[in-house]
């Protein structure tokens, strides 16, 4: 059964939960999401965005869209961010169906490409998505950058 991808903009009551959700996922306090999903909420630019995957009344994945993932790059905009499926629904395909998702909402606002950091060396190559260059993260260590073209909502890759 594929869970249905919940862009935060519709369903914009799940957001404390979201902030809540993705902190503990990757240590950043929830205030830095939550405040990132209100710009999102406020309707009008197509960055940010965030995107929920529930199965019923839990959160299993999501992933943002963001300007700048902590990273030296401001012109290689905007980011993919936050990624994350939890380990109990892994390879079943929902991360690829968000990315697909993603990058078709992305195309839908106008927004021609997309990037993302990472330390994965062939996960997002399923998807799309090729490396780009090296970047310098706000910790100083390098990063792979990868980027992919938004997609038309009419196209299925």
């Amino acid at each position: 059964m594929d869970l249905p991808i919940l862009p935060l903009r519709d369903v914009p009551a799940l957001a404390d939960e979201a902030a809540a959700w993705f902190s503990r996922r990757w240590g950043i306090p929830a205030e830095e999401y939550r405040g990132s999903m209100e710009q999102c909420l406020r309707r009008g630019a197509a960055v940010p965005q965030w995107y929920l995957v529930r199965d019923g009344e839990r959160l299993v994945a999501g992933a943002g869209v963001i300007e700048n993932d902590f990273h030296d790059r401001p012109d290689l905009s905007p980011n993919l961010c936050a990624l994350f499926v939890e380990p109990d629904r892994r390879r079943r395909g929902i991360a690829g169906r968000l990315l697909t998702f993603i990058r078709r909402d992305m195309g839908a606002m106008g927004v021609p490409r997309l990037y993302l950091v990472t330390d994965h060396t062939s996960f997002y190559e399923r998807y799309g998505w090729t490396f780009l260059t090296m970047v310098t993260g706000d910790d100083h260590l390098p990063e792979r950058m990868y980027a992919a073209p938004a997609l038309s909502p009419a196209i299925r890759p």
